[in-house]
């Protein structure tokens, strides 16, 4: 898998730094990090972001409807949602609104980097 160029939004800073580093381990680059949706939309550069791993449950503007903002910005964005047990209903309308993938809470590096392959494959083969 080549190097990807990643946003991770997610309002916790544990998880950001915990995903960054795995991310990083993974040989990938972090290239920009926000707490919120809404501040993922005004920081996606789709010249500049390979990936985005975004949490549902933030504030401002939840995950799901700043898929739905980056995807109408970039409809090739790939957006991976990151999420808690117990959300299935919001697992299903993230990937209604866009998201290529999910991975439960909490994560593991195996999970992470399996997950962005089979995004990658899938939408390689699209």
């Amino acid at each position: 898998m080549k190097p990807l160029r990643v946003m991770v939004v997610d309002d916790s800073l544990i998880i950001t730094k915990k995903l960054t580093q795995l991310l990083e381990e993974m040989g990938h680059s972090v290239v920009a990090t926000a707490r919120s949706g809404k501040e993922a939309l005004e920081k996606y550069d789709f010249e500049t972001m390979d990936l985005v791993t975004m949490d549902i449950t933030m504030p401002e503007m939840d995950g799901i409807e700043a898929t739905r903002g980056i995807l109408h910005t970039d409809p090739n964005a790939t957006v991976i949602m990151i999420t808690s047990h117990g959300q299935e209903q919001m697992v299903i309308q993230s990937i209604e609104a866009g998201a290529k993938g999910y991975i439960l809470k909490p994560f593991d590096a195996a999970k992470v980097k399996e997950t962005i392959q089979h995004v990658l494959e899938h939408q390689n083969h699209a």
